[in-house]
């Protein structure tokens, strides 16, 4: 079955299907839940309700552009949303800016991490940091796009961007 016919037979009801097109996407998914949420048992939810989001909303696909981007970005809304409600993304706003790096100038630094040891890293920002963080290095919005989605300034998103890297920087460091 190729992928209009999956996505068609899901829209119909087609339990196979669904359970098709969920094993498809649930760990890229799961990633991305992971990587907004900072921790395993709400990343579960946000990809429970992203689910219920894309199967809710697959009449609305119009075999236009790649799939997974569309289901991708119906996960990162969600994930927004949820930051949103919980007004997580203000805390990253109080920190203090005065925040010192010593940083190691190798390129052997970031070699010596695997993939997991990042996403470790990065899931232990703060909520603010962290998601602008993951929308610019990651999903690859710009800070105008990462300022009217989340409704802070450009200069904001740019100073949060700075602040998630030099903490990154300081607890890879640590680590090394």
């Amino acid at each position: 079955m190729n992928e209009k016919q999956l996505i068609e037979s899901c829209i119909k009801g087609d339990r196979k299907a669904q359970k098709e097109l969920y094993d498809t996407y649930a760990r890229k998914m799961m990633s991305v839940c992971f990587r907004y949420a900072g921790e395993y048992e709400l990343a579960k939810d946000l990809l429970q309700e992203g689910f219920i989001r894309v199967f809710s909303n697959l009449n609305a696909y119009q075999f236009i552009g790649s799939f997974e981007g569309w289901v991708r970005k119906i996960f990162v809304n969600t994930s927004l949303e949820y930051l949103r409600r919980n007004d997580l993304l203000r805390e990253a706003l109080d920190i203090d800016t005065n925040i010192s790096v010593n940083v190691k100038t190798e390129n052997t630094v970031i070699e010596e991490l695997s993939a997991e040891d990042l996403m470790k890293i990065i899931s232990e920002l703060p909520p603010g940091f962290r998601t602008v963080f993951n929308m610019y290095a990651i999903e690859g919005y710009s800070h105008k796009e990462i300022a009217d989605i989340l409704g802070i300034t450009e200069s904001t998103s740019r100073s949060q961007l700075t602040r998630a890297r030099m903490l990154l920087q300081k607890r890879i460091n640590e680590l090394l």
